[in-house]
């Protein structure tokens, strides 16, 4: 396994870089929190040197109090007015904590949500599906959100950290070297041992986040399938509770035992070091109050040596526990950075084309697709017309690119060889969202949205969303209204068990749950929504339904769809019969184009397939 080098980000550079965009959306989030904040935090790195320094007066003062005035020492003072410095220095550690998380939390609170703009602005960028089917990608967008709420506030946390640490050592430092070089130069050599003991510790600890990360994102993988909805039934269905809980815990133990192993190997091989730290420091004690014996030191002056020793050796574990915080959170910053600049996946012509309505005909000319450059051939130099006004069908087994044609139709995905004219216009040339606009669809995998029922259909058309009589219209194309109107709210029922209506938490019988032949009518009832559009995709629109609903939701489409241009896929051939056109796929390329009538009198797989199901039919009916 590679170790994660600085490299790895960029160099030095890249580490530079995300600090400083980590920074910016810091200060975007809160100028004023941010700025408040930095001065809180070296404020509380100068207060420890502070009041040692105080200390060693007032111990001095207090040594030299009975020294006649003009034979006290220089640098002697009035030890009433060291007290009460110390004891304001004390009351603004007491409350300064306080202040920080406060402002650390409100700053923490306005980056989430710059961020997650950002994060989620960047996807919605996304115009086509190709990345939302890429496993390695969708990898990279969970690390992403988990980036987008803690990396920036913790990369910043540890930035200001560091600086308190080292303002901490400076100012610890600074008072030594008024006492004496040699003093100083002691509490450096006793700091040295315990940087290394971190230092080595930062990078171990690094290595195995490394080294674990897959594990660790396994782990989580298993705990959210246990806790997803939509998989409760399989689960408990097939007793697989056990099996994702042992696979859950064998990711568990092994992320325990490296853990083990490391807090083993930093007692067994690393406290040595930190003892040598506090060795060093002692014989400079040792040292220095044999020298004040003699008269060469003050009573204050080993006081500030104890604290000063103490609390450099503290400020440089802090600095390198910050940095290798600060180093983390760079690394999963890098997620949230890489997606949010990355661009749209389909390429934008500039300037775009204006998309005329629909007049003459929509034309696949010699196209070939496929998801991946390794990937085998979905579509094979399709070449169709769908002619403005008429409807067309295809037909063919599962697999066959009936679902990737649909996709191409609306650009989720661009061709990867041919092209697809809309009048004449390659639809590369237009707007995507123009585009768009001028269809509407019914998915074979349509959503169901935790929404209520006017919700979940006025959404197919944004702009008429809250126009109900336009809701309750599509819902009556859909065949859904009399349903709808029964709910215990009607169209402000929620559809949804896991979701309440507004606040009004205490009406836990508020929600409901459909058949999937419910919410399958809604779904069409949502594309509906959309009147007056060029192009009307229905993918496997009655799939979900029994025979009396499909026969009636067909005779209404055909009713909706007139005038209308038209593609339909079904892979009940009763639902195709009456299509203007209907077209055969098989493993990517058409085999067979007409109408019903003709395609029967061919003899080929069309006419294979009706007869097959026709056959079933009447099976059923004997």
């Amino acid at each position: 396994m590679q170790k994660p080098e600085v490299t790895k980000v960029g160099g030095w550079r890249g580490l530079l870089s995300r600090a400083g965009r980590a920074l910016a959306l810091t200060w975007r989030a809160g100028p004023w929190s941010a700025s408040l904040y930095l001065i809180l935090t070296l404020a509380q790195g100068l207060i420890p040197a502070g009041v040692t320094l105080l200390t060693k007066w007032l111990l001095d003062g207090i040594q030299f109090a009975q020294v006649p005035a003009g034979e006290k020492p220089a640098g002697t003072f009035d030890p009433i007015m060291l007290v009460a410095g110390i004891g304001v220095l004390g009351i603004l550690v007491a409350a300064l904590p306080y202040a920080t998380t406060y402002v650390q939390s409100r700053l923490k609170r306005g980056v989430t949500l710059v961020v997650q703009d950002r994060l989620f602005g960047a996807v919605n960028g996304f115009d086509g599906m190709a990345r939302f089917e890429n496993p390695a990608f969708l990898d990279r967008l969970r690390m992403a959100q988990q980036a987008a709420t803690m990396a920036p506030e913790q990369t910043t946390a540890s930035i200001f950290g560091i600086a308190q640490s080292m303002l901490t050592v400076m100012s610890f430092l600074g008072v030594l070297l008024v006492i004496s070089p040699l003093i100083t130069l002691i509490t450096v050599v006793a700091a040295i041992p315990a940087l290394f003991v971190q230092l080595r510790i930062s990078r171990q600890q690094a290595d195995m986040m490394w080294t674990f990360s897959p594990r660790s994102r396994r782990q989580l993988f298993y705990q959210m399938l246990m806790l997803d909805l939509a998989a409760v039934k399989e689960i408990r269905l097939f007793g697989l509770g056990d099996f994702l809980l042992g696979r859950m815990r064998r990711e568990t133990v092994a992320i325990n035992a490296a853990e083990e192993r490391l807090d083993r190997k930093v007692m067994v091989s690393q406290g040595p070091l930190a003892g040598l730290g506090a060795v060093v420091a002692a014989g400079g004690l040792v040292w220095m109050v044999f020298r004040t014996l003699e008269g060469q030191f003050t009573i204050g002056d080993i006081s500030a040596f104890i604290a000063a020793v103490a609390g450099v050796q503290a400020a440089i574990a802090g600095v390198v526990a910050g940095a290798t915080q600060g180093y983390e959170s760079l690394l999963l910053f890098g997620h949230y950075v890489d997606v949010s600049d990355m661009k749209s996946d389909l390429p934008a012509a500039a300037p775009s084309r204006p998309l005329p309505p629909l007049s003459a005909e929509i034309r696949l000319e010699d196209v070939w697709f496929r998801y991946t450059d390794d990937s085998p051939w979905v579509l094979k130099g399709v070449s169709v017309t769908i002619p403005f006004g008429g409807s067309l069908a295809l037909v063919g087994l599962n697999g066959a690119g009936k679902s990737t044609l649909v996709k191409l139709l609306c650009r989720l995905y661009d061709p990867t060889k041919g092209r697809i004219l809309w009048d004449g216009v390659d639809l590369r040339d237009v707007a995507v969202d123009d585009l768009r606009d001028r269809i509407s669809a019914v998915f074979q995998d349509y959503m169901s949205y935790d929404l209520s029922a006017a919700e979940n259909i006025g959404i197919g058309d944004l702009a008429n969303m809250d126009d109900r009589d336009r809701v309750v219209r599509a819902a009556e194309r859909a065949d859904v209204h009399e349903f709808v109107s029964e709910l215990g709210r009607g169209y402000d029922t929620m559809l949804s068990r896991i979701f309440f209506q507004g606040e009004d938490n205490d009406d836990p019988e508020q929600g409901v749950t459909l058949s999937g032949g419910q919410w399958q009518r809604i779904a069409l009832a949502r594309a509906m929504m959309r009147v007056g559009r060029d192009l009307l995709i229905l993918d496997e629109p009655s799939a979900g339904l029994d025979a009396a609903a499909e026969q009636a939701v067909h005779d209404r489409l055909r009713e909706y769809r007139k005038g209308a241009t038209s593609v339909l896929i079904s892979h009940r051939m009763g639902a195709v019969r009456h299509a203007d056109r209907i077209v055969v796929l098989q493993e990517g390329v058409i085999t067979e184009e007409g109408d019903h009538a003709s395609l029967m009198r061919a003899g080929g797989e069309y006419a294979r397939l009706f007869s097959i199901q026709a056959a079933n039919y009447v099976e059923e009916a004997e």
